[in-house]
């Protein structure tokens, strides 16, 4: 579960996530490079790309 820690905004090299109400949302969900650099570094496991 999101916790809004900001790792996965940090970590996208295209900019897909933003932080909104404290959660982390992917905005921009059509500029992923399908890279996973976020799934990786989330400490939650909240993030699961699908290509």
């Amino acid at each position: 579960k999101c916790t809004g820690c900001g790792t996965c905004v940090e970590t996208c090299p295209v900019g897909v996530y933003e932080i909104k109400d404290k959660k982390s949302v992917a905005t921009k969900p059509e500029e992923c490079l399908v890279c996973r650099a976020c799934e990786v570094q989330c400490p939650e496991g909240a993030i699961q790309v699908i290509e």
